[in-house]
């Protein structure tokens, strides 16, 4: 019952407009008063500080500000650029580039909201420029931004490592397969709309033009090469990773591209400020809520639930599935993260899955929550750059939404996928 009533009022609260943190904070300590359990509030303070506070969250803001530098840096230009001269006269054309940039850009920021609101702007121009359907362009800008949180550096593997205790190098090594898949969906729907709707394909570039791109590319391509080299070749953890990432973004940006001013810095300090603010603050005030579903045992309610419907582990995973996706439509991805890992976390151990693999489950069906309304982030950040309703939008992601299902369902229920570069490691 206690589940049932914390449902509707989280989903009542944000259906008429209040932000996903203040509604899961006001859910908690309002059911938590009205159960008699006051005295319990004065630890919300507490559990609070412990959500933001572990050596791990220390990535998040500097994997934001590393995203932002490349964004303002010129580095995502020489990243464009680049992909433009590899994939640009495959059929669909920039629709190919603008999921190549992605699956590069995702390997240096780990973060979708960075790659649709940096990368974006300028996959937009360039096919606004070459005449392609406007809600096209950004229907593929906005999917495509959903690589970056599973390609490795990835924020929310970050947070899921938090509350898990899984490793973060091994749940890095977990997406790029997930992640490679996502693109290849990407690219066959690509290919089937342009070829449907006659959309321009460029010329190849000749090689030159291409040894030209690429030679401006590579101190930028560098860039994940130390990510990922330095965490599996243990020179630093992956918090580390991200100062590190942070310094070289800098160094490109303000010393080799000369693109960086003192008055761009101190936006991009401010605005990455503002942005890991937001991003911590959520994952605080969930980290309350988790608190509060386990004090009121609602994990073993659902636990118990599940298991009552069924002992099949496959019917309990979609049924996992089916859940998060639900919770992905109205929560941000990191809020569901937080609170559903606790609880499903005794069903995985009963069915005998890998933390590792449940982690990409639960990153993948995140990543169609941010192409999903209500509360689809991407959606929202594409849509304010672009000026195309969020109607439209949600109707132009549909084959990328169904590609990534499918990718998510293959990872559930093969766990090769997801497991055979961990198990390298």
């Amino acid at each position: 019952m206690v589940a049932f009533i914390v449902v509707v009022v989280l989903i009542g609260l944000m259906l008429i407009g209040v932000p996903v943190c203040i509604a899961m904070g006001i859910t908690s300590a309002g059911i938590f008063s009205a159960l008699g359990y006051s005295k319990i509030l004065a630890v919300m303070a507490q559990r609070i500080y412990n959500g933001t506070t572990g050596f791990t969250m220390l990535a998040i803001p500097f994997f934001i500000l590393a995203g932002n530098l490349m964004n303002t840096g010129g580095i995502t230009d020489r990243i464009f650029n680049f992909a433009q001269a590899c994939v640009g006269h495959w059929p669909g054309g920039l629709g190919q580039v603008n999921i190549f940039s992605s699956v590069i850009f995702s390997g240096m920021s780990g973060a979708a909201v960075a790659d649709a609101a940096g990368l974006g702007v300028i996959e937009m121009k360039a096919m606004d420029d070459a005449g392609y359907d406007h809600r096209f362009s950004a229907g593929i800008t906005a999917a495509s931004s959903t690589i970056g949180p599973v390609i490795p550096p990835s924020i929310p593997f970050v947070v899921y490592s938090s509350c898990t205790g899984a490793s973060v190098a091994k749940l890095f090594a977990a997406g790029f397969v997930p992640g490679a898949m996502m693109a290849i969906a990407m690219a066959i729907a690509v290919y089937i709309t342009s070829v449907r709707k006659h959309f321009p394909v460029q010329p190849k570039m000749p090689w030159k033009t291409r040894g030209k791109y690429f030679l401006e590319a590579i101190p930028s391509l560098l860039t994940v090469v130390i990510i990922i080299g330095g965490i599996w070749g243990g020179l630093f953890t992956p918090t580390e990773a991200a100062i590190v990432a942070t310094f070289y973004a800098l160094f490109l940006s303000g010393i080799v591209y000369k693109s960086l001013t003192w008055k761009s810095l101190m936006k991009i300090i401010y605005d990455s400020i503002i942005t890991s603010c937001k991003t911590l603050f959520i994952i605080a005030i969930a980290n309350f809520l988790a608190y509060f579903l386990i004090h009121q045992k609602v994990p073993n309610q659902i636990i118990t639930g599940l298991l009552g419907i069924t002992n099949n582990p496959y019917i309990l995973i979609l049924l996992i599935i089916f859940v998060l996706f639900i919770l992905g439509m109205f929560m941000e991805g990191t809020a569901v993260i937080l609170i559903c890992a606790p609880i499903f976390l005794p069903i995985i151990d009963a069915i005998g899955m890998d933390y590792i693999q449940f982690g990409v489950i639960m990153i993948l069906a995140s990543m169609i929550g941010l192409l999903t309304p209500p509360v689809g982030m991407s959606l929202y950040a594409v849509s304010s750059i672009t000026n195309v309703s969020l109607i439209d939008l949600s109707k132009e992601v549909i084959p990328y939404v169904i590609g990534i299902t499918v990718v998510l369902l293959l990872c559930a229920f093969i766990p090769a996928f997801s497991m055979t570069l961990p198990a390298l490691i």
